[in-house]
């Protein structure tokens, strides 16, 4: 019995400053943080930039190496803003009915459910609703976006 206790302390004496040096492990801050309030701002600067449009709030916005991989794919930042600036792709409004924001420090997920768009891609109506996650990154004291996925998930 004398063994088995001394075990149980000896254990207890070696884990003991390990487990003071865990840290919880978090997914994302909780709601009304710096983080969530800066994302959700920006997102709606960028869908209003996009309804103008307003290209050097995008240019902003969005990453130098952003991609986007989306049923009516624009591809590069580049293609997007060209034809943002051609009348190519046209936003006449949109409206996200939910908003999730998970921040990991310096790197970010915004996922819009069920987000009604009003759009044109070519002379086509790409109107609807649509999910979307995008990645952002904060570089230098400043979030952007470096990637979107999107679908449709219902014609309207």
């Amino acid at each position: 019995m004398k063994a088995i206790l001394a075990t149980v302390v000896l254990l207890f004496a070696v884990a003991s400053p390990l487990l003071g040096q865990a840290k919880p492990q978090t997914a994302a801050p909780a709601k009304g943080t710096s983080a969530e309030q800066e994302l959700t701002k920006l997102t709606s600067d960028w869908n209003a930039a996009m309804a103008k449009p307003d290209v050097a709030a995008l240019e902003r916005i969005l990453s130098d190496d952003w991609i986007s991989c989306e049923e009516e794919a624009f591809g590069t930042k580049a293609q997007f803003l060209a034809d943002l600036k051609s009348g190519n792709y046209a936003l006449s409004s949109t409206v996200v009915h939910e908003m999730n924001v998970r921040a990991y420090g310096n790197a970010a997920v915004v996922i819009t459910h069920y987000t009604t768009v009003k759009e044109q891609y070519k002379g086509k109506d790409i109107s609807g609703s649509y999910r979307t996650i995008d990645t952002w990154v904060k570089r230098a004291g400043r979030w952007q976006c470096v990637a979107t996925a999107g679908a449709r998930t219902e014609k309207k």
